[in-house]
C-alpha cells in the first residue's frame, strides 16, 4: 500500500523547533520555498512528481506554518537563516532554489545572503524585491484573507477565471491537491496573515539593495509568470530585463498566480532545461 503524504513527512530540529519537510526523487537537489498560506500539502503533486523525475525535490514548511513548530518570523532574513539551518541539517552544500509567490521573495533573499550555496534560482508568480509600480489588486485581499478558501476563491487568486482553459486546469489541479490536503494545517487567522504581510515594508525598502544585485548577480535566474497574476504583476519584471544579464523571463498565456499548476508539464519542462544547461 502506497504511503500517504503525511507518512512521508520528516522532521529536523532547527533552533529548537521541529521543521516538517518532504523529500522526493533523485539528482541535484532543488529546495522549494512556498507561497502565502502554503503548506507541504498545497503543492500540486503532479508538479512535484514531474520535477522529481530529474531532481531531488525538497519541500518544507516555514517555522510556525503547517507541519512546523514555532511562530513565523516577520523578518525574511531570519526565515532565510532558518532555511539555511534546514539545508545544513540535510547536508546540502549546493542546490537549486525555487520560490513561488511570497517564496519568490524568500528565494531572492536566500540567493543574495547565501550565494555560494545556490546553483540556480527559479522564481514563479512573484516580483523582484524593491519598489514595484503595479501593486497587488484588491481582488487578492477580498479572497485571500478568508479563513478558508474554496475553489471559487482559488480560481480568482491563482488562475484566469475568464479563460475556459484556465478554469478547466484549475479544477483538475484543485482536485489533485484536495486528495492530499490537511486543511487544518493551513494558516487561517488574521494574526498569522499579518506576520506574512509584516515582511513587505522591508522588502519594498530594500536597504540591502537586493534589487540592484539582481542586475549584477552571476546566478542564473528563471522567472515564470502568468499573464493574469493579480498578486504579483508580470509587468513589474520588465524594467530589469534589459539590465539583468542572467534573468530569463517566461510568460504563459491565459494563466495567473499558479501558472505552474495550470501548466505543470510545460513549466517543469522549462525548469528542467534551465537547470540542466550550463
Amino acid at each position: 500500500m502506497e504511503k500517504s503524504k503525511k507518512d512521508l513527512t520528516n522532521y529536523v530540529l532547527v533552533n529548537g523547533y521541529k521543521i516538517g519537510y518532504r523529500k522526493q526523487g533523485n539528482g541535484t537537489p532543488i529546495v522549494l520555498a512556498n507561497r502565502f498560506r502554503g503548506t507541504l500539502d498545497t503543492w500540486d503533486p503532479l508538479f512535484i512528481n514531474l520535477l522529481s523525475q530529474t531532481n531531488t525535490v525538497i519541500t518544507f514548511d516555514y517555522v510556525g506554518i503547517g507541519y512546523s513548530e514555532g511562530v513565523l518570523s516577520e523578518d525574511l532574513s531570519i526565515i532565510v537563516h532558518q532555511i539555511k539551518a534546514l539545508t545544513d541539517a540535510l547536508q546540502l552544500n549546493q542546490f537549486h532554489l525555487l520560490g513561488w509567490s511570497y517564496g519568490g521573495w524568500v528565494a531572492q533573499y536566500f540567493m543574495h545572503m547565501y550565494n555560494e550555496n545556490v546553483l540556480k534560482t527559479v522564481i514563479i508568480g512573484s516580483n523582484p524585491v524593491g519598489k514595484n509600480e503595479i501593486p497587488i489588486q484588491a481582488e487578492f485581499f477580498e479572497r485571500a484573507l478568508k479563513p478558508y478558501n474554496d475553489f471559487d476563491d482559488e480560481l480568482v487568486l491563482f488562475y484566469k477565471p475568464t479563460s475556459k482553459q484556465s478554469k478547466k486546469a484549475a479544477l483538475i489541479s484543485y482536485q489533485r491537491i484536495q486528495e492530499q490536503l490537511d486543511v487544518s494545517k493551513i494558516p487561517n487567522t488574521q494574526e498569522q496573515f499579518q506576520r506574512y504581510f509584516a515582511a513587505a515594508p522591508a522588502v519594498t525598502e530594500d536597504v540591502k539593495n537586493y534589487r540592484s544585485k539582481l542586475i549584477t548577480t552571476k546566478t542564473p535566474i528563471l522567472v515564470i509568470s502568468g499573464d493574469n497574476d493579480i498578486s504579483y504583476a508580470t509587468e513589474n519584471w520588465f524594467p530589469l530585463l534589459n539590465k539583468a544579464k542572467t534573468i530569463q523571463h517566461i510568460i504563459l498565456p491565459d494563466s495567473g498566480h499558479a501558472v505552474h499548476f495550470q501548466y505543470p508539464v510545460l513549466s517543469t519542462n522549462y525548469i528542467k532545461v534551465f537547470l540542466m544547461n550550463n
